[in-house]
């Protein structure tokens, strides 16, 4: 199995108070498939979302990619794996404000020590491909909100991850732009391959492209569509 989420639990320290965030969550991705995981604010969603991408350990339980346990890898392995292994894609898109749109998709591909030529050749292949050949130049603030998060699709896909993962990707977007990105994820999904794990407070946007869902409530999964 690809992905395989083994009675997950995450519990945060705040002083004397424990706050926990998920409680035994347990699940498989097939490679290749296109999971929604929806729940209100507070559910987990980001939480478990987070943990797959190796920025959180879980606090008990097993995360396995490719037969791989990631709760036991050490700090370097788990960068390895963010770098390599899963594309990440945020709501607020995290680019950095002062660098082009090239220069963002660039920035992955220098950190794993691509040659500035090769790097610089992908960087522009993946914003065209994502539909901004002709905004490579500019900067985040001179683009829109789906321009955006289209370069934040092309920086996740640089490093050719084998799993995108979609955190409230269209949240701050108006109707029309988020159906074009939902659009953009599920071609990369059918046409390259790609393992999508989609979060998201939307269950009708989840059941138009998802083939499972699973719902998360107060930590813990409570139905399986």
């Amino acid at each position: 199995m690809f992905l395989q989420v083994k009675d997950i639990s995450k519990i945060y320290q705040k002083a004397s108070v424990r706050i926990p965030a998920l409680n035994g969550v347990s699940f498989d991705a097939e490679e290749g498939s296109f999971i929604g995981i929806i729940g209100k604010s507070g559910s987990g969603k980001s939480t478990l979302l987070n943990l797959i991408g190796g920025l959180d350990k879980p606090t008990s339980g097993q995360i396995l990619f490719n037969n791989t346990d990631l709760s036991r890898m050490k700090r370097q392995e788990l960068a390895l794996h963010r770098r390599h292994s899963v594309g990440m894609i945020f709501q607020s898109f995290n680019l950095i404000p002062s660098r082009t749109a090239l220069e963002n998709v660039i920035l992955p591909l220098t950190f794993a020590g691509m040659g500035r030529r090769k790097r610089r050749e992908l960087a522009k292949k993946l914003l065209v491909q994502v539909g901004l050949g002709d905004r490579i130049d500019h900067v985040p603030n001179e683009l829109s909100g789906g321009e955006t998060q289209r370069v934040a699709i092309a920086r996740a896909m640089a490093n050719e991850p084998a799993m995108l993962l979609a955190d409230e990707p269209t949240g701050n977007l108006d109707s029309v732009t988020a159906a074009e990105i939902i659009s953009l994820l599920q071609d990369l999904n059918k046409n390259r391959g790609i393992t999508v794990l989609l979060v998201t407070h939307d269950q009708e946007t989840a059941e138009s492209v998802c083939s499972r869902i699973i719902k998360l409530k107060d930590g813990k999964i409570v139905d399986r569509i």
